[in-house]
This record gives structure tokens, C-alpha cells and sequence, in this order.
């Protein structure tokens, strides 16, 4: 699946970034694949809201993302403002801009999750610990 580093042994599920929403929505193999694995393993996923709007361009084009993201195993996480206070903690302490990187960072801290993504550097300057698989 790629290289993880985990703070624990067991993930509660999967959170996606964009990369992993736009190779989802390109028919990329690897990413696939490790969703066929992930719901064998009655993994839930999650995707924080701003991810979404990252992601979505034309939903005319994106049948395969809109049925991901309406799937029952798929929870679109909300920008509250608990969650948007701890982003901006985050990138204060990080001297990072990046909310929505944040926000996978936080969601994932918060689950024990996986972090699904395409930019793993980014996302290791917001929490070098972060267990995370690129693709």
C-alpha cells in the first residue's frame, strides 16, 4: 500500500486528501486498490469538507468521486469551529497556511486513522508522526 508510519497498530479508518480524492476520480490502480482492501476490512473513510471542495470540479464529469463520496462508508467531515480552531492551532504552531491540511491532519490525529494522500511532505510539516500511505 506504500509507506506508512504509524503512531499506533490499529487504523480506525482512512482519511483522504485531495491527491487521494483526484486519483480516485482519474481510475488511478493503486488507489483502487487499497479502497477494495480498506472496505474488506470494514474501514470507514473520511474526507474534511474543504477537502471536497478541492477536489470537486464538475460533477457532470466526476461519477466515480460522487459515488465515493455518497457511499455509506464515506463521511464528509464538517469545518466546525472546533475544527477549525484546532487548524488554525495547528498551523500556528507549524508556521503553516494551509488549513485544509491541516484539517486531514487534525481529522486523522482525531480517529487514529490513516491519512490517504498524494503529498505526504505536506502533511508530515503539519505532524511528522502522522501514519500516512501515498499514492
Amino acid at each position: 500500500m506504500g509507506k506508512a508510519r504509524a503512531r499506533s497498530t490499529t487504523a480506525a479508518g482512512l482519511t483522504l486528501d485531495a491527491g487521494a480524492l483526484i486519483a480516485l476520480d482519474r481510475g488511478d490502480r493503486r488507489m483502487t486498490a487499497l479502497l477494495d482492501e480498506a472496505l474488506k476490512r470494514r474501514l470507514t473513510f473520511r474526507v474534511p469538507a474543504g477537502v471536497v471542495g478541492q477536489a470537486w470540479r464538475d460533477g457532470s464529469r466526476q461519477a466515480t468521486l460522487a459515488r465515493f463520496l455518497a457511499a455509506e462508508e464515506v463521511r464528509i467531515v464538517p469545518l466546525d469551529g472546533h475544527l477549525s480552531r484546532a487548524c488554525g492551532e495547528l498551523c500556528g504552531q507549524r508556521r503553516t497556511a494551509d488549513v485544509i491540511d491541516a484539517s486531514v491532519v487534525i481529522v486523522a490525529r482525531e480517529r487514529s486513522d490513516v491519512i490517504v494522500t498524494g503529498d505526504a511532505d505536506d502533511l508530515r510539516r503539519l505532524d511528522p508522526l502522522c501514519a500516512l500511505v501515498e499514492v
